[in-house]
């Protein structure tokens, strides 16, 4: 598998980058997880426009959906006048309403579905093209999905946005590379079930023996650099900040 960081900004982009999606690559298959805000234009820079082949969105926060909209015009009013087929979309219970409520000015309640073809998550096993895909639900204060991905005997597991729970442990454990949010700081934000820490991510990580883990979904007011030395503390393997354009062959 080969994973590409599109945006990783967490609530809002940042100067340096959109908000959060990543692109996974196997077997010619492109799938992104999340589309949130200034992901659609970076997305450019990695794929063509029209060659995503499934997209999943770990739940409707804008900063993990709301370029889908921007993508609804690129695959509805296609420039060369012929509208894209439906690509496969999963996500949480509601997405096609939500995304329909926040364009506001569809052409009928039913566009997006002529090119959105959207799968309601649940927790579970399935296959999405060559990816072997469990989805757990995860501690947010909406609907939200982690979700582990196998190919080839490796494993990407994704987090989403969560806080601490045994959900995310079970889809992390020894994967390859952990992609983990730490939208908060150790010892200054203290929400339950909203966002990870440094320290809880590397303590996910430790507990379920990930390979590497790279901090994700951090927001231009938290210190980047203070999480990956507090995830550090409890983690002992390979860690790093996601950055945009980072490319990892798992």
């Amino acid at each position: 598998m080969k994973l590409t960081v599109v945006g990783c900004s967490g609530s809002f982009p940042s100067a340096d980058s959109a908000c959060s999606s990543y692109l996974v690559e196997a077997d010619g298959f492109r799938l992104l997880l999340d589309m949130g805000n200034g992901a659609l234009g970076e997305l450019q820079r990695h794929c063509g426009l029209y060659d995503l082949d499934a997209i999943f969105l770990s739940h409707l926060h804008a900063d993990h959906c709301i370029d889908m909209l921007g993508y609804f015009v690129a695959r509805y009013y296609r420039h060369d006048g012929g509208r894209c087929e439906p690509i496969p979309v999963y996500g949480p219970e509601g997405t096609e309403s939500r995304l329909t409520t926040a364009y506001a000015d569809v052409p009928s309640e039913k566009s997006m579905s002529e090119v959105f073809d959207f799968h309601t998550l649940k927790p579970g096993h399935f296959e999405i093209g060559p990816f072997a895909i469990r989805t757990e639900k995860v501690e947010h204060p909406v609907e939200a999905y982690g979700i582990r991905l196998e190919h080839g005997g490796r494993t990407l597991t994704y987090s989403g946005d969560t806080g601490v729970c045994d959900a995310l442990h079970d889809l992390a454990e020894d994967a390859d590379l952990f992609l983990c949010e730490a939208s908060f700081t150790h010892g200054k934000e203290d929400i339950p079930a909203l966002h990870l820490n440094g320290r809880e991510a590397g303590s996910h990580a430790a507990r379920a023996r990930a390979r590497s883990l790279v901090l994700t979904h951090i927001p231009p007011w938290t210190d980047g650099l203070r999480n990956l030395a507090d995830a550090r503390e409890v983690f002992d393997g390979p860690a790093e900040l996601a950055r945009p354009g980072a490319v990892y062959e798992i």
